[in-house]
Order: C-alpha cells, then structure tokens, then sequence
C-alpha cells in the first residue's frame, strides 16, 4: 500500500489493426485478439502459443451476474498452484473452489476449500517446456474447471468462474516456473523478511493455555523441559485460552481480555519467556461474542459488519455463541483494532501475533455490508481481504510500539500478497499418515504461489495422539518447511510433545537439531525469496523442467537448488523408492554427521534407498552449495552464527549467496546486511570465488569448505595464488590450523582458511593429474 506500491514503465509495442483482429506485437510477447468472435492468442517470441481463449466461450456472465473465461487447454498441460489446495499437486482435470472456510479437520485428499483464497495458477507444458501464469485479479468467491467437464463442440478447456466484479486478469508469460512465480510476486509482494526466530522450533499447544489456572507457569516449564531434552527452541504460539472469560454463560473467548487465573502477570509471563530467548504469539481474533463483557464498547463504534440492512450488526456463528465481526476495510475500524491491540496485547511485551479464525465464513448472509473505505460493498465481495487488512493492521500497530523492529506475524487465513505480511500454515490439518503425505503437496502448491513462509502443522492438529512412528516421521518431515511448528488439540487428552515416546526422542532431537544447523541455508533462502521472488521449496517440475517424468511428481522436492528431500511420508516401510531426475548426479548426504557420503548416483531413474526410524533420505544435487552452522546453535533469538561449513560439489559451476544481518530490525534496507556471493567453476582446476556486498560486520569467525569432486585427489590448493599446506591425517587438519586435507573415501577436500570470510579472494583446487613417472 501507498509508498510500497510498485511502479513500472509501459512496454514498446507496435499495433496492427485490421477488420478481423487487432495484434500488438511488444519485444517478449504477441497479442491477437480476434474480433469475431471474441477470443485472446498470446504467443512469445519463439511464436509458441502460450494462451487461446475458447471460441464463443470466452467471455461470459450470466443472469445473476457471475463471470466466466474459458481457455483452450493444449497438449501436454499441467496446472499448480491455486493456492492452499488438498490433493495432488498437479490439478488438471480437477473443479476447484475458492472460498475460504474454516476446515478444522479436513480431508487432505478432498477437502475444498481451505483456508486461502489466491485465485492464481500457473499452467506448465511438457512439451514446449515453456510456463505461464494466470492470477485473476478479483477477491470473490470462484471456482476453477481445469478439463473435468467437457464438450464435443469445442477443444478440451478450463473455466474460470467468478460470483461478480470483472473478468482482470494479469497473464504472467515466463521461460520457466521460477519466472512465472518471480512475476507474480513482484505483482503481488515478495514475502516477508522475517525475523530469524521465525525459523525456529514453535513449540504451541492449545492444551497449555486452556488449563484452569497458572497456565502462564506450565508454558515456562514446557520451554525448560524442551531445553532440558537438548532441543533447541525459540517460539511459543500462545492459543486464545488467555482471553477465556467466565461469564454468567460459562466460559467464553474474549478477545482483547486476559484470564487472571490462567495469568495472573502477562507482563511478567513475556519477560520471562524472552529471558529464555522465547518469543510467544498470542492469539487474536476477529469475532467479538455478544457475550463479551466489554461488548457495548465494541457496538458502540462505527467498527463492525453490518446487516444487510444496515439496521444493526451481522451476527455469525462464533466460539462459544453468536458473535460480531471487525470490518477492517473500515478506517474507523482501523484506528480502533490498533489502539486495542497495542493497549491489550503488544505493550504485554511481544513484538508478535498469530491472527486466527479471520476466514469470515460464519457470516452467512453474504449481503452485510462493509465500509470497503467508504464507497460500501458487501462481505460477499470482501471477506478474502479481511486477513491481509487484519495483517497490515498489526505490522503497523508493532512496528509503532517497537522502532526498527520486524514484526513476526502468522495468519491462517489469507488472500493474494499474504506472502508480504505473514507466515502462516495449512491450518487444522488432522493427525493421519494420509494427511502427513498431502499436506507436502498442499506446502509445495502454496509454495508455487509465492507463499515460501509457510508449513503444516506437525504430528498433526486434531485429533487422537500420533502414533511414534508417525510422529518421527512428521518431524522429520517438517524440519525442511519455513515454518516449524509442533501444535495439537487432541482428542484424547494427550499433548504432541518432542518428548511424548521416550524410546523415540533421540529421533526427534536429531532432526530439530539438523533443522538448526541448516539455519544459514534457510535464512539466505528466505532473504533470496524476499528480494527476488525465488522459492524455497521447488517441486521436482520446477527444479527438472525437461525432465518429463517430474511432471506429476508431488512426494520429493529440493530445498533452495541443492538438497534433495525425499521424506519417509508411509508407514512401516524399510525402503524409499524415489525418481531421480535427468540433468543431475545426485550425491548422499548423511544428515546425522553433516558429511557428503561415497554413494554417487545417476539421474533419470528410480532408485532404493534403505531406511531406518533414524533415517531421513537426503540427497546433494549437482553442483550444490549448502552451508551449514558450524556449531549447535540452541537459540536463534539469543544467539549468533559464528562457524560455518558450506559443503560443495564440484561437477557443475553454480553459484549461492549466504545472508547474513541482525536477524530482528529494518537495518538491512539501508545496507547493514552481508551478502557473501560464493562462485563455483567446476573443472580440474575447480575455482571458488568469493565477493562480499554490504555494510553490516558478518559475526563469522570460522569457516570450513568440503568440496566433493569426482576427481582424483587433488594436487595442491591455492587461495589468491599462494599454495596451502596440505594435512595427511584429518586429526591435523582439524586442529583449526590453516591447511586442506583430503578424504579419499568419500572424495572430499576440506579447507580450512578464513580469508574468505571478510576479504574478496579466489581458491583453486587443482585436480589435474601429476605425472610423477615422467617428471
């Protein structure tokens, strides 16, 4: 909004206009429009078609003024994206709806919708390997036809179709899926930079803050158990238990209020989470309960929807009663929600907030009115964008308490450009090995919408405790997603604790611990997606365009370019079978020792990979860069990196950016960041250069190089032309003495040397073969 908004400069273009159509002709793309009947063709500049409307059904509406534009689907077309979708990844064939519910306990295969409402898609041929985008620029509850209805009258087609408004489509064309989705979000907003905590342990459950009193004590002591069974935590997603109030009704959530029983001392209660390094996002929700004890005040402003006869307010099903709703496309409303949100919740002591329960579904009458900034619309035309203004709202009102700090804020609902506000997540997903399998469709999906600060809830929301090893399993699952939560409400009184099976901690320790050290790679992922648009979990499709096979492939992914995630995602199985793309090696990696192992194997086909409870299948990519903390960080807010290890494999240039900053303020927008740009030339004579952008002071004081390379052992390692000592028993080298040493068994040279941290320098490798006999 206002001074955020992007501008843009008007392509050249040359137009042609005769009785039957009219083509403008710009540098990239072509556009005819025929004139009778009416129907688009975009072509690029290869003259490849990308896009055909259908012929006479191209642009409609009908009697209760629904709109609908139907496009010609081509040979070889695959769609992603439509936002938070359950199921497979690829939806051709497939009738989606777009209106957001609140889906506690859905169906992670069927269920439709969820909790989003992203009317964009991008449509991926397999044969012309070209990628395009579709994003409808209309917040209205729609549906989406991709090919499941069909007419002998007309080629195959997809059908797009919106309750009202217009027909606004901004047609993204790109050379790939990453461009496709870089398009979009520069459209719509990068996502967030968040704090570095955000990408840390969240430890929640509603079952802490719904105790009868002292809740604020069993939270401290769930985060000193946490770190009492070695694992690392920095967050707590405080459920809305704090603002039950007890009425003359029983036991009622009331937003803006504070349970004395259950906390006695809010403020005291934040103090002493941030002395353990926690930082707790309470809950806030937009529904008020007529039963709210404070329920005067809210009528008695110009703040809440109203009926369709705008004779009072319109009431919906809430927790625990009939409710009212905040209209924040209300100025009034605005000004208001803020003011009671730093008074009741932010000057508690927290620079974070989780929005919950702003899906607006219960409102049934679609016809109450909102302000929609004076000019009056209705709920109908407007509920999507309730959860970004609620969003926008708190961002402004934590940025206003707390100068220069960035706020961390997680919705659960969401229209197009949440991704510049918010983390959030798939929502009240139920505990079922079928849901820990398709919620990682749904993750990759949403990532494919630009939404890469996003995750499922782990072990699963509702239902009965799961079972150990699908517990195992979801953690080790859910350690790759930006966002990590454990959170539950289970039906059997149990809470979802690391600790929960004894016999199968160590498990989960292991895996938080791995997701700590993969900390630098996450964060300079996430730093990438906030400037440029890239995703941070990249389908198979996405990573493999010309790979045919990756096509319909929604079970393995790849982190940033360089680690192949192939999660356990089945019961009791003691083999992972996994495809692995053409146009890569692909190098085993053993996540418990952080080391490139000697297995090498070949792209293009399936393989077996042996597992273990203890196992999570991890692959490196060709040509990966991967750096990892050096140490066991144990607390992202209280703590800084200092030691790196960045593992490379030298069979392919390729190029990464490790970021760093101070992890929690806006300093970064005016240069006090370091981008550390590492450049890899594969060959046998392997350069890796170093180039440094930026004016904050890196915290690094150590930092170890391994580079795989199919070569032999190399002959001498040089950096900036000056020869390195070579080590011949690792126990020297890792003397932290400047050196290299080189592993024959898993092909690996190491290098110790610390230039590189703060200096622009250049190492060579030198592979090449020495010919002692003929010397």
């Amino acid at each position: 909004v206002g001074k955020d908004r992007k501008r843009i400069e008007v392509a050249q273009t040359a137009i042609d206009d005769d009785d039957n159509k009219t083509t403008i002709t710009g540098k990239e793309l072509k556009l005819v429009i025929n004139k009778n009947p009416i129907m688009l063709e975009i072509y690029d500049r290869d003259n490849t078609i990308l896009h055909r409307d259908t012929p006479q059904l191209a642009y409609r509406c009908d009697s209760n003024s629904r709109r609908f534009h139907t496009c010609e689907i081509m040979n070889g077309d695959y769609f992603y994206g439509f936002g938070e979708k359950t199921g497979h990844l690829n939806k051709r064939g497939k009738f989606l709806t777009m209106s957001q519910n609140d889906t506690m306990g859905y169906d992670p295969v069927n269920s439709d919708s969820l909790y989003k409402h992203i009317p964009f898609y991008i449509k991926a041929n397999k044969v012309s390997k070209k990628a395009c985008g579709y994003f409808y620029h209309n917040m209205r509850e729609c549906t989406f036809d991709m090919g499941r209805s069909h007419s002998n009258y007309w080629k195959p087609h997809s059908t797009y179709e919106v309750d009202g408004g217009d027909i606004d489509l901004f047609f993204m064309a790109g050379c790939d899926i990453k461009k496709v989705v870089s398009d979009y979000t520069f459209l719509t907003g990068r996502s967030a930079l968040l704090p570095k905590y955000a990408l840390g342990y969240l430890g929640s459950s509603m079952y802490y803050s719904e105790l009868s009193k002292d809740c604020d004590k069993h939270i401290t002591r769930f985060i000193d158990t946490v770190k009492s069974e070695g694992i690392p935590v920095d967050g707590f997603q405080l459920s809305s238990g704090y603002t039950a109030y007890d009425s003359k009704e029983g036991e009622k959530r009331c937003v803006f209020t504070w349970n004395d029983d259950r906390f006695k001392d809010p403020e005291k209660f934040f103090e002493n989470m941030k002395k353990r390094g926690i930082v707790v996002s309470p809950n806030v929700k937009p529904g008020v309960l007529l039963a709210h004890p404070n329920i005067d005040d809210f009528t008695s402003k110009d703040i809440l929807v109203k009926d369709s006869n705008e004779n009072t307010y319109a009431t919906g099903i809430w927790w625990g009663g009939e409710g009212v709703f905040a209209d924040y496309t209300n100025p009034v409303c605005r000004k208001e929600w803020k003011k009671l949100l730093k008074e009741n919740v932010i000057k508690k002591g927290t620079t974070s907030v989780w929005n919950d329960n702003c899906e607006y579904d219960s409102i049934v009458d679609k016809d109450a009115v909102v302000s929609f900034d004076g000019k009056g619309s209705t709920i109908g035309d407007t509920r999507s964008i309730q959860a970004n203004l609620m969003c926008q709202i708190t961002a402004e009102a934590i940025r206003e308490e707390n100068e220069n700090v960035r706020p961390f804020i997680v919705c659960r609902a969401g229209h197009s450009g949440i991704q510049r506000l918010a983390q959030t997540w798939a929502g009240d997903n139920k505990t079922a090995w079928e849901t820990l399998k398709y919620n990682q469709a749904t993750v990759m999906g949403m990532s494919m919408c630009g939404v890469s600060n996003y995750g499922a809830d782990i072990g699963g929301f509702y239902g009965e405790a799961p079972e150990p090893e699908l517990f195992v399993r979801w953690v080790q699952a859910g350690i790759f997603m930006p966002r990590f939560s454990i959170h539950s409400v289970n039906t059997d009184n149990t809470v979802t604790e690391p600790w929960m099976y004894p016999e199968y901690t160590g498990y989960i320790r292991d895996a938080i611990l791995f997701r700590y050290r993969l900390f630098p790679y996450l964060y300079s992922l996430m730093a990438a997606s906030h400037e440029n648009g890239d995703m941070i979990i990249n389908p198979l499709m996405v990573a493999f365009p010309n790979d045919d096979k990756c096509y319909d492939n929604d079970d393995t992914f790849v982190l940033g370019d360089s680690l192949f995630v192939a999660n356990v995602l089945e019961k009791g199985n003691d083999v992972r079978k996994t495809y692995l793309p053409s146009g890569s090696k692909y190098y085993g990696f053993s996540y418990l020792e952080d080391h490139v192992t000697s297995k090498v194997y070949e792209g293009g086909c399936e393989i077996d990979i042996p597992i273990e409870m203890g196992s999570i299948p991890l692959l490196l990519t060709s040509g990966a860069i991967l750096p990892l903390d050096g140490e066991q960080m144990r607390n992202l807010t209280q703590d800084t990196i200092t030691s790196l290890r960045v593992l490379c494999v030298a069979d392919k240039d390729n190029s990464f950016t490790y970021y760093e900053d101070d992890g929690i303020t806006y300093n970064y927008k005016s240069g006090k960041y370091h981008k550390m740009h590492i450049d890899m030339m594969a060959g046998t004579k392997t350069v890796l250069k170093f180039t440094h952008e930026g004016d904050y002071k890196t915290r690094l004081d150590d930092m170890t190089l391994e580079v795989k390379s199919l070569f032999n052992s190399p002959i001498g390692v040089t950096v900036d032309g000056q020869p390195l000592q070579q080590y011949l028993r690792y126990s020297d080298y890792d003397m932290n003495i400047q050196g290299w040493y080189y592993n024959i068994e898993t092909q690996t040279t190491y290098i110790h040397h610390q230039q590189q941290i703060t200096r622009d320098c250049e190492i060579i490798i030198d592979y090449e073969n020495f010919d002692m006999l003929g010397m």
